[in-house]
């Protein structure tokens, strides 16, 4: 069963989704409020999917359950990573993603989107998708089991466009982070629209500006 959402749908009967992952913490709500300042009255009808993430211990917090895709076990956060965590997530998106197209959206004009945490799951679960996705969205993030992607991605999304952006103050994920989870996708081929903002672990008007710009061409590509 697919995981609670907050959703908003632009139009009846959307032809597109957006199916947005929060940050370690939060929950659906988090993004929801993001649609009106996102959404050109041009674009096509667009359903914004901002799912909950399971609620488990997180051993950076003293244990103490929180929403999470995966348990954070070191300071630095990319540190003893939670393989197994990962991979049950990356099966919710891959549920969230079937549910869409259940109700009549392919996968092609899905757009998987994710800030933190949920940025890491969008490149986790996005590069491995078997169907090509309209467009990956990560922001302040980095790629998680990095390891294995060369030998896991799907072909399918070897030319997905991807937005990727981050502060360059970043108290959470360093910036050198996220730059090196870039360079190892580019070094396989894939194509980065990389942004950084002057600002910390957070989201910008400017960034907002060229998410919108960046979904207007994904969304007026067919």
């Amino acid at each position: 069963m697919p995981l609670p959402t907050v959703e908003h749908e632009t139009r009846p009967a959307p032809e597109w989704a957006v199916i947005w992952l929060h940050g370690l913490g939060a929950d659906g709500n988090d993004f929801a409020p993001i649609v009106p300042e996102l959404v050109d009255p041009a674009w096509p009808g667009i359903r914004f999917v901002f799912p909950h993430a399971p609620v488990r211990p997180v051993t950076v917090n003293n244990g103490v359950p929180m929403r999470a895709w995966y348990d954070i076990k070191g300071l630095a956060i990319a540190d003893k990573q939670d393989a197994e965590g990962i991979r049950l997530s990356i099966d919710e998106v891959e549920q969230l993603i079937a549910r869409e197209q259940e109700r009549g959206v392919p996968a092609s004009r899905i757009v998987l989107a994710g800030f933190s945490q949920g940025g890491a799951m969008t490149l986790s679960a996005g590069l491995r998708h078997r169907e090509t996705l309209a467009g990956l969205l990560v922001l302040s993030a980095y790629l998680p089991l990095h390891d294995t992607i060369e030998a896991e991605r799907a072909g399918a999304n070897h030319a997905t466009p991807i937005f990727w952006g981050h502060g360059v103050a970043d108290p959470v994920v360093p910036l050198a982070l996220g730059e090196q989870s870039k360079q190892l996708l580019e070094t396989l081929g894939h194509r980065i629209d990389w942004h950084t903002y002057p600002m910390g672990h957070q989201v910008s008007l400017p960034e907002i500006g060229d998410i919108r710009a960046w979904l207007g061409g994904i969304f007026g590509a067919v």
